[in-house]
């Protein structure tokens, strides 16, 4: 039996992983959305013709953030809001990596511990930026979390795109040149140093959950010795690529905001028992290599990526921060003599959206072209 989508994975084989790991709610949801997504499970609009009585049946999404089939039309929506803030400066992608000692901890604790993750990369390039030593500006920039790599495993790291360029004290708008403007050694230093103190002082206010598997941590010399070994350890920031250009950035952007852990197009196969998906392998000269895993365990490394309820993951810092950054665009907008992108999709409806980008007029009947066919009756249901 060949399959190629993850829906038809999630239907093969979650049983199965609930026999095996349990019913946990905030997972049951996803699977259950994505199970359920455009087959009628959810409800379903019927569209009718009133020239020729033609009639079509269209199941609804489940739009859940972590659906491989519902990703498409949010990120085209994001990106088009961002082109107004793009500025004629250059920009950089820098990465930020917990290392992966701390995994299980990072796990246990999730919404806090990817909260004090943004936090502290935050504060890092704000402090940072702001030395007169490097750009002496309050600069801009869009923070990304992703908890995989390519095999599904469980890795947690931040993706930063950084307008390099921010206003002065005195409100001047100061570029950076071509290579990045942040020394990358004190940036990790001063990374590295903020989340393991931040850590530290969780710790003792005993806010850190530890499962059987990581108990020993409770004993606190246990505890001391480990968050010592990791003040040792070297955390490198990795700076990816820098772009020059509004149309780079964006479209750079697009490849990072919605993508989820694994996709439809990186399945090869599913068997009764398996299922075999491609992946990079960065240490291996980024070659593409196939990885099969058993169903189960497959489902397992997909869930295990599904962000906790209400946990934002896509967030704006420093001047792009959404209660000033429209303010402090236009006054950056009119330093540098900048006219404003107009967004081609802000206020259409979903059909006007789906013309635009796809060029499908969801209002001509397909069977007869007239434009009097409409949406008579709508199913909903919840599942």
């Amino acid at each position: 039996m060949i399959m190629t989508k993850i829906q038809d994975i999630f239907k093969l084989f979650y049983e199965d992983y609930c026999a095996k790991y349990g019913h946990h709610a905030s997972l049951h949801k996803v699977a259950n959305a994505i199970i359920n997504c455009k087959t009628g499970g959810l409800g379903y609009n019927i569209s009718t013709c009133n020239d020729c009585g033609h009639e079509d049946v269209h199941n609804n999404s489940c739009r859940n953030r972590h659906c491989p089939s519902c990703q498409a039309i949010p990120k085209e929506l994001w990106i088009d809001a961002r082109k107004s803030e793009v500025l004629d400066s250059p920009y950089f992608h820098a990465v930020f990596t917990i290392p992966h000692e701390l995994n299980p901890i990072m796990y246990t604790n999730q919404k806090l511990l990817y909260s004090l993750f943004y936090k502290v990369v935050a504060e890092t390039i704000d402090e940072l930026a702001s030395d007169k030593k490097h750009l002496g500006a309050k600069t801009g920039f869009i923070q990304i979390l992703h908890t995989w790599g390519q095999n599904l495993s469980y890795h947690v790291h931040m993706h930063v795109i950084v307008l390099g360029g921010g206003l002065t004290h005195i409100n001047e708008f100061k570029k950076a040149g071509k290579k990045f403007f942040l020394p990358v050694r004190a940036m990790s230093k001063l990374f590295r140093g903020k989340f393991l103190c931040n850590l530290r002082k969780l710790y003792k206010e005993d806010k850190l959950e530890f499962s059987n598997s990581i108990s020993y941590f409770k004993n606190s010399h246990n505890w001391d010795q480990f968050i010592d070994s990791l003040f040792k350890k070297e955390w490198v920031p990795y700076i990816k690529e820098t772009f020059n250009g509004a149309n780079n950035v964006i479209e750079y952007l697009g490849r990072y905001t919605h993508r989820i852990a694994n996709s439809n197009s990186r399945i090869v196969a599913v068997s009764d028992a398996h299922v075999t998906f491609n992946y990079r392998d960065y240490a291996d000269d980024n070659k593409t290599k196939e990885m099969t895993l058993d169903g189960v365990e497959f489902l397992r490394r997909f869930l295990m990526h599904v962000l906790p309820k209400g946990f934002v993951k896509i967030r704006n810092f420093g001047i792009l921060s959404n209660r000033t950054k429209n303010a402090k665009l236009n006054q950056i907008r009119k330093i540098l003599g900048e006219i404003p992108f107009v967004s081609k999709l802000k206020g259409l409806t979903m059909a006007e959206v789906i013309m635009e980008l796809y060029g499908v007029n969801l209002r001509l009947c397909p069977a007869c072209n007239s434009p009097d066919y409409v949406s008579m009756n709508s199913y909903h249901r919840r599942v």
